[in-house]
């Protein structure tokens, strides 16, 4: 007998969630990758509709640049460059399931 949740010891035990399996979700593109450039920036910074973000080839590495304010470069970039760093690390990521290289830039 169970001493606490009240069942019998016969009783089934829950199954866990399983997760969807990996093959099953639609592949990123390069155009989620510059979407979600665009919102976390447009999120960070003072004036959201003065950023411009492009996607340019250079070779084989795609590069997503980020055009705003002079004011609002700092707030993309953060202290010691840790905001960048982390959204350049996020869409290397992705785009490493791609299978393919992606860099953002911050334009002057």
């Amino acid at each position: 007998m169970k001493l606490f949740g009240g069942g019998h010891a016969s009783d089934e035990e829950k199954k866990p969630a399983q997760a969807p399996a990996a093959g099953s979700s639609r592949p990123v593109t390069l155009k989620d990758l510059e979407g979600f450039v665009d919102y976390v920036v447009r999120a960070l910074v003072d004036n959201p509709d003065e950023v411009k973000v492009a996607t340019e080839t250079d070779g084989e590495v795609k590069v997503i640049r980020i055009s705003c304010r002079k004011e609002d470069t700092g707030k993309i970039i953060g202290k010691k460059g840790k905001t960048i760093i982390a959204l350049r690390a996020l869409v290397a990521g992705a785009a490493g399931r791609m299978q393919d290289r992606v860099s953002v830039e911050v334009m002057d």
